[in-house]
């Protein structure tokens, strides 16, 4: 909102543009002042003005600081038909003969994007990643190593850093064939050599199981009442001294949970929903069960209903 000089009323007024139509309207009379602008802001946002800095163009995504040209580079595509073929492929053959010190990034930087995408995590996890990974870049040391599991294992850390955790097991399913054992060795290298570079231990963050709780339980389809029901039961299973990972606790929380319910779940499809192996889940129902009656709550089962459950 300004100020215009509108000349209906013959005095300085406040004035609103309306972007639809480019209109340029008095807010008092709705005497239109101005018709047709012709708006040179961004088509979209690239929230360049939120940090400071100018938008230099009206179109294209935000710039990459992690990149030396900022991602603001073009890159010449294969052509499509005959029509200009010579000429793009020739002016293709000599961008890629040109040394361009991002390649590697640009690539690892889209592989953690798919990944990401792929598990609907959010920007600021893909962010993360991409920061770590050119952390561990720059200190020249990871030649020679498995790239694939390097990227999921900065993937996986981000998402305990940004209190978002996913299980090893899921960042594998989306690793482009690296293995679980192979991610683990990467977290650690990736741990070490950041460690190294800031000359202090590597904060991840902590996990605990209701973290994996609420996706967990949609994975299985189970109603809200249920899933209240296994949020609240896995806060009280902390105050025991269960030594359980929390993947672990989780799953075995959601298979009392729906054994008190009308729906129950074979162990087989909570297993396959939580990653975690129906071995596991048997005796970290063994290391639950002697405090049940006072982890699940009594709105949920009354005690007769959990004199019913199965002894391990």
């Amino acid at each position: 909102m300004s100020d215009a000089f509108c000349s209906d009323c013959k005095r300085q007024t406040e004035v609103v543009f309306d972007h639809s139509p480019g209109d340029t309207m008095r807010s008092e009379c709705g005497l239109v002042l101005e018709s047709h602008s012709i708006d040179e802001t961004s088509e979209w946002r690239t929230f360049a003005n939120e940090s400071g800095d100018n938008d230099p163009v009206r179109v294209g995504g935000p710039s990459n600081p992690l990149l030396a040209d900022g991602g603001l580079s073009t890159v010449i595509a294969k052509p499509n038909g005959t029509a200009g073929e010579f000429l793009s492929s020739s002016l293709g053959r000599w961008q890629n003969r040109g040394s361009n010190p991002d390649r590697g990034l640009i690539l690892a930087f889209k592989t953690i994007a798919t990944m990401s995408d792929r598990l609907g995590l959010v920007a600021t996890i893909k962010d993360r990643a991409n920061e770590i990974y050119k952390r561990v870049e720059d200190q020249k040391s990871s030649r020679g190593r498995n790239q694939d599991a390097l990227l999921a294992a900065c993937l996986y850390i981000a998402c305990r850093q940004e209190d978002k955790p996913r299980t090893v097991k899921e960042i594998c399913s989306v690793a482009n064939g690296a293995t679980k054992k192979e991610i683990g060795r990467a977290k650690e290298y990736i741990v070490k050599q950041l460690g190294l570079e800031t000359g202090q231990s590597v904060e991840m963050g902590t996990i605990h199981a209701g973290n994996f709780m609420r996706r967990f339980c949609s994975n299985l389809g189970m109603n809200n009442q249920a899933v209240k029901a296994a949020q609240e039961a896995v806060q009280k299973s902390e105050e025991f001294d269960i030594r359980r990972s929390p993947i672990s606790i989780a799953a075995a929380v959601i298979y009392i949970i729906t054994q008190l319910s009308d729906d129950k779940k074979p162990l087989k499809d909570i297993s396959v929903a939580t990653g975690v192996a129906e071995g596991t889940i048997r005796n970290s129902y063994k290391d639950l069960y002697p405090h049940v009656s006072k982890i699940i709550p009594g709105w949920y089962a009354k005690e007769e209903d959990l004199k019913n459950l199965c002894s391990p």
